[in-house]
């Protein structure tokens, strides 16, 4: 079993980054395999060409980043975690734009991420990561992925690099995040 991660964050080790680590140690104890992506841009988005629902081949037809490589390895996993900070209640761009390339060619594909496992992990300072966090799981949900739940809404809070760890609750959500999310692993695959 594989679970990936994409941090949709600019900075590479921030709050997103922490939160998303602490998830992914508890996959790890349990025997699961993780790897995560750092979003890097420029990733542009969705230009609604319907090249995906031409050629149905799993790939977007703009090719000059990595969002193909993104959807191989959604593709090829068992697991997706979605992270951002939040941005003026929202995900970043650049995770927006994997969420509408890749979900325009999964429904291109017979909804080719369709019970996979789908976990939002959002940072934050303040407000608004619950949009955040709902903007990530409409892209699960209508995916027809299977989210699981945590002790709260995945959410960390924290400003500076590093703060995160400081919200001893939102650092406890993700861990549990993590347990429940290996839990289901394990009996799905059953």
């Amino acid at each position: 079993m594989k679970v990936i991660a994409f941090n949709g964050s600019p900075r590479k080790d921030g709050n997103t980054s922490r939160l998303i680590r602490a998830a992914l140690a508890e996959l790890e104890a349990e025997g699961i395999e993780t790897e995560t992506v750092h979003l890097m841009g420029p990733i542009r988005g969705c230009i609604a060409c319907y090249k995906c629902f031409e050629k149905k081949n799993g790939k977007c037809a703009m090719d000059k980043d990595i969002v193909n490589s993104c959807i191989e390895k959604m593709a090829g996993a068992d697991g997706i975690i979605l992270g951002s900070p939040t941005y003026f209640s929202d995900i970043t761009p650049e995770l927006k734009a994997l969420v509408d390339r890749s979900g325009f060619v999964s429904k291109a594909n017979g909804d080719m991420f369709k019970r996979k496992i789908g976990a939002a992990v959002v940072a934050v300072r303040r407000g608004g990561a619950v949009h955040a966090f709902d903007s990530i799981n409409h892209f699960f949900l209508i995916g027809q992925m299977i989210i699981p739940g945590s002790n709260y809404w995945n959410v960390g809070i924290g400003l500076e690099e590093g703060d995160v760890e400081k919200d001893r609750e939102g650092m406890e959500t993700m861990r549990v995040l993590g347990r429940n999310m290996a839990w289901l692993l394990k009996k799905i695959e059953m």
